[in-house]
Order: structure tokens, then sequence, then C-alpha cells
């Protein structure tokens, strides 16, 4: 049930930074950005796969990094570049560091 409500939550998370993104983003910078976006779970999943981890690992890292930034950008991911600066940068780090550990404790200890 755990690893359900973690692949829930990062389809959601996806969706509602696909979302800000197309809200939010104009001019040049839009296509390029919404194609990272995009590219990113599978590129992500492969290297973990690359690597040794399981999907699994790289879901739950996907899950924790997009919803942390919606949580710093108040659901306005451009601000992390435009107005945000090294501080609100480094507040993202940190809280998709600390949401992963958590969400991986608690997915495997469960």
């Amino acid at each position: 049930m755990t690893v359900l409500v973690v692949w829930v939550l990062f389809a959601v998370g996806w969706g509602a930074v696909l979302l800000a993104l197309r809200r939010g983003l104009h001019g040049p910078a839009r296509g390029p950005a919404l194609f990272a976006h995009v590219a990113t779970p599978a590129g992500t999943v492969l290297f973990f796969a690359l690597i040794g981890l399981g999907s699994l690992y790289a879901t739950i890292a996907l899950t924790a990094e997009w919803w942390a930034l919606l949580v710093v950008t108040r659901f306005r991911p451009e601000r992390l570049l435009s107005t945000g600066g090294l501080g609100r940068l480094a507040a993202w780090a940190a809280a998709a560091a600390a949401a992963t550990g958590a969400a991986t404790w608690l997915v495997f200890h469960m």
C-alpha cells in the first residue's frame, strides 16, 4: 500500500509541476523547460537502473523533489531561478533531501 501511495504522489506531483511550468513560463525558456520536465522521469529511472538501484528509489527521490519544489516556490517553479537566488535553491535542496530520507525510511520500514 505504501508503494502505491508513493506512485500516486509521484504522478500528482509531476502533473502539478507540469501545470505550474506551463502556466508560469513564457518565451524561449518554456520549450526546453517543459521538455526537460517530461524527460526527467524516464531518464532518472534509467539512471537508477544503470547504477543498480531499483526504480522505487528513483520514484521516491523524484516525488520528494517535485513536492519540495512546489512547497518552496509556492506552486510557482519559475521563482526558483527568477527571484529565488541561492537561498531558495538551498531551501529546495534541503527540503528535498529531508523528504527523500523520510519517505525512504517510511517505505522500507513499514
